[in-house]
C-alpha cells in the first residue's frame, strides 16, 4: 500500500495539561513526538502519501512535519477545525484527500512498533486500521474484531 492516514485530531484531555496548548501526537517519547514514530514507519514500509487529520492545535502538527520531505513522504492536510468529527467522520471528510485504492489507518498518538510491512497488500474493505490493545482505563474499548473486520458491536 502507498498511502496511509494518521487520525491526529483529538483533543487530548486525559493528557492535560500538558496538551493545553500543543496537540497530543507532539508529545515526545524517546526525545521525539509519537507522530514522528509513525511517519518514519509508514515510509520505510514504502507508503509515499499520508493524511492527516487534525483539530485543535492542527496548525502546530503542520507547522512541525510540513509537506513531509524530510521523512521520505508527501504529507496532505485534512483539517476539522476546533471540534474533531471522530474516527469515521475524520476518515470520511480526509477520503478525496486519499484518492483511490487501499490505505492504511493508525492513530497519532499511540506509540507502536508494528511493521507495517506485514499488513496484506489487499485489505478485505478499504483499509487497514491498525489497533492497540485497550488500555485499562477503557477496556472496551471503540472498537471490537468480529472475524477480523472492525465493529462497533462485541464479538462475544
Amino acid at each position: 500500500m502507498k498511502q496511509a492516514m494518521i487520525l491526529a485530531a483529538g483533543k487530548g484531555e486525559r493528557m492535560r495539561p500538558l496538551t493545553d496548548n500543543m496537540p497530543k501526537p507532539l508529545l515526545e517519547a524517546g526525545g521525539k513526538p509519537l507522530l514522528q514514530y509513525h511517519l518514519e514507519n509508514l515510509s520505510r514500509a514504502g507508503v509515499s502519501r499520508i493524511v492527516i487529520n487534525h483539530a485543535r492545535h492542527g496548525k502546530l502538527i503542520e507547522s512541525r512535519f510540513g509537506n513531509g520531505r524530510a521523512f521520505g513522504v508527501e504529507i496532505a492536510y485534512s483539517t476539522e477545525g476546533e471540534t474533531p468529527l471522530g474516527t469515521g467522520g475524520g476518515i470520511k471528510l480526509a477520503l478525496p484527500l486519499l484518492g483511490p485504492g487501499p490505505f492504511i489507518v493508525v492513530n497519532a498518538d499511540i506509540w507502536t512498533d508494528y511493521d507495517f510491512l506485514r499488513l496484506p497488500a489487499g485489505p478485505a474493505g478499504l483499509a487497514h486500521l491498525v489497533l492497540v490493545d485497550n488500555p485499562d482505563h477503557h477496556l472496551q474499548g471503540d472498537f471490537c474484531l468480529v472475524d477480523g473486520m472492525l465493529s462497533e458491536q462485541s464479538g462475544d
